[in-house]
């Protein structure tokens, strides 16, 4: 056979197998479609009086459009042993068969078959999301040996292999950037739709896409363990896990199916006997309250509900460890803030410059951020990230620098001495009547204050903060609004604490806060307001996060925060706890609506069935018509 016709025929093979799946993913579905017609043909033969042909017919749609929904209702018996909704399915539908009833029978299993296969639609349509994302995974990496470049399959990548990533590629795994300038879509990972630029030394990670430019990677983590793996994983364990009122339901299921068979067997023989029924009555009524008693909708009001919130959270860069902390979270009074890369960018940046009277403040920018850039401490490259943003002049190179640990930096510029640091280091007199107490201003607002002194003199001030994001006010808001307490814990001083707390709208605060103590005014918080969260960067807040009754933590695209919380923002983003808090409450008050719906439907056919009123048709349509209903409610959860 030659390379062309092995193309051919490998293609033809992957579009059977393909064809197949499509046809196996349906087969609920067409099974039931095919009972229909077949409950159709037979209804045709019957009223033409071939009886015969006609329960034949019949028969075929009982066993096409049944086998599925018996087949796991004798399984789980079996497994579990213990009688399930499916089980009462199939002795109903043969009960009306045995008193003639062919078509209410045929019509039962067909709906009942129509329910399982939406059921089915369901759970299928809540794993997409994750189907889709295992499917955008990159299969090959280009890896780079020796200046060579060499084809491999993802899961032969070593760490600290280098590997070439082109424009248009999806990353294969995760890494660092050592190489090349892009923008990433990250849109796999944190539900983020607009691109992220990113330079030498930036992380990059598996399944997002490289809009331009080439880059090199340095593999950090083997393929098994990219948080690409880590968010299916999650999700799909998520998904697995029940909600308490999921696993009430199953629970509850149970004893009522063995409460609906001893009632119906009482039926079939008392009213005969005390309301003067005749047997074909009394067991016709018996096979009625078998079918419209069956806890089918109420079995089916919760399931469907929690799988569409969870992928409805997963495509928006919420993930959900499971129903139970998605139910928990509309049962919120109170949420605690962690301050640092939570409620701010974790980072200080400069937000004020105060020069002497008659200097330029760009000037004594320039000359302090030429200092500091020899220094690695986190308010130096501060200084020096400010003055490039600001400045269009190139930074100077002093003629000497000394560190002087805890205090700050010396150097010589020209000739002349300038120090930058502490109150302590330039003079704490000086520095207290420096622009009539300027820096005791700055320090009661939570700042951070450097100072800037040339020849003994004092020149500037520079005061530096932890940047509360640009969300955070909207966010804060948006919880207070949904009536949720806020507080905000932190280590920092009263004072900054005060600071922050105002900016970010939050109701209280809670300085010098150690993360001992966080546990403490949790549990404080718990006794006060019953369902509390905490939300954290999943590191240093872990105690806390354990603590809380939700734990949420900030995932900026770190698998730390996958393991620490019970629900992970793929991205900085707080604005998404409120939404997640929406679609809890959203999906509890679908729930409720199932719930009370169904139960309604059930009590009212049980009623009507005792009065005579309802027949077996109008009992079948209701009550199976009443499960398909309560799915399709579920399913809006998916917008």
């Amino acid at each position: 056979m030659n390379a062309e016709a092995k193309v051919i025929l490998k293609s033809t093979v992957n579009e059977n197998e393909s064809m197949f799946a499509k046809v196996k993913q349906h087969a609920e579905l067409i099974a039931a479609l095919l009972s229909g017609v077949l409950i159709a043909a037979g209804w045709l033969l019957d009223r033409n009086e071939l009886t015969t042909s006609s329960i034949v017919t019949y028969l075929f749609a009982f066993i096409i459009g049944g086998f599925a929904k018996a087949k796991e209702g004798i399984e789980e018996t079996i497994a579990n042993k213990e009688l399930n909704v499916e089980m009462l399915m199939i002795f109903a539908a043969v009960g009306s068969a045995i008193i003639g009833y062919w078509t209410e029978g045929a019509i039962l299993i067909f709906i009942f078959a129509v329910s399982g296969a939406l059921e089915t639609y369901t759970m299928n349509k809540s794993h997409k999301e994750i189907s889709a994302l295992m499917e955008i995974q990159p299969e090959e990496a280009l890896r780079i040996t020796g200046g060579n470049e060499e084809k491999i399959h993802v899961s032969k990548l070593s760490i600290g292999d280098l590997i070439l990533v082109k424009p248009g590629e999806r990353v294969p795994s995760d890494g660092k950037i050592i190489k090349g300038h892009t923008t990433i879509d990250e849109a796999a990972i944190t539900g983020e739709s607009l691109p992220v630029s990113k330079d030498s030394g930036d992380y990059v990670f598996a399944g997002t896409v490289n809009l331009n430019g080439s880059i090199t990677v340095e593999i950090t983590k083997p393929n098994s363990e990219t948080l690409f793996q880590k968010i299916i994983q999650l999700v799909q364990s998520a998904q697995s896990e029940k909600s308490p009122s999921q696993l009430f339901i199953e629970r509850f299921e149970g004893t009522y199916v063995k409460v609906v068979l001893a009632v119906v067997v009482l039926m079939m023989f008392v009213p005969h006997f005390l309301l003067g029924w005749s047997w074909t009555e009394t067991f016709y009524r018996a096979m009625i309250l078998l079918v419209v008693a069956s806890p089918c909708a109420l079995v089916a009001s919760i399931m469907p509900a929690t799988l569409s919130a969870i992928s409805n959270g997963a495509r928006h860069g919420i993930l959900f460890k499971g129903g139970v902390h998605l139910e928990n979270l509309s049962h919120l009074k109170a949420i605690a803030f962690d301050k640092t890369g939570t409620l701010t960018k974790g980072k200080p940046e400069v937000t004020d410059i105060i020069a002497a009277d008659g200097l330029s403040k760009n000037e004594i920018l320039r000359i302090a951020s030429s200092i500091e850039s020899h220094s690695t401490h986190p308010l130096a490259n501060a200084i020096v990230k400010y003055a490039k943003e600001n400045l269009e002049e190139s930074l100077i190179h002093p003629e000497s620098i000394e560190d002087v640990a805890g205090w700050g930096v010396k150097a010589h510029i020209e000739n002349e001495e300038w120090k930058i640091g502490k109150a302590a280091f330039v003079g704490i007199e000086a520095a207290q009547s420096f622009k009539d107490g300027a820096a005791a201003k700055m320090a009661s607002e939570g700042k951070t204050v450097v100072f800037v002194q040339k020849s003994e003199e004092i020149v500037a001030i520079l005061a530096l903060q932890d940047v509360v994001r640009e969300e955070t006010k909207k966010a804060i808001d948006q919880l207070n609004n949904q009536g949720i307490y806020t507080i905000m814990l932190t280590g920092d001083s009263r004072n900054t604490g005060m600071a922050i707390a105002k900016e970010s709208h939050v109701h209280d605060y809670i300085a010098e806060c150690l993360p001992e103590n966080k546990v403490e005014h949790l549990k404080n918080l718990q006794e006060k307001y019953g369902t509390v969260a905490m939300v954290g960067d999943g590191i240093n807040d872990a105690p806390a996060l354990a603590t809380a009754n939700v734990g949420i933590a900030m995932g900026e695209g770190t698998d730390v925060a996958l393991e620490t919380a019970d629900i992970v923002l793929m991205k900085n983003d707080l604005p998404r706890i409120a939404e997640a808090i929406n679609l809890s409450r959203k999906m509890n008050s679908i729930i409720k609506q199932n719930v009370i719906f169904s139960i309604t439907v059930i009590m009212m056919l049980i009623a009507s069935n005792f009065l005579q009123f309802v027949d077996l048709p109008f009992g079948v349509i209701a009550h199976e018509g009443s499960t398909i209903l309560v799915i399709l409610n579920s399913l809006r959860l998916l917008k």
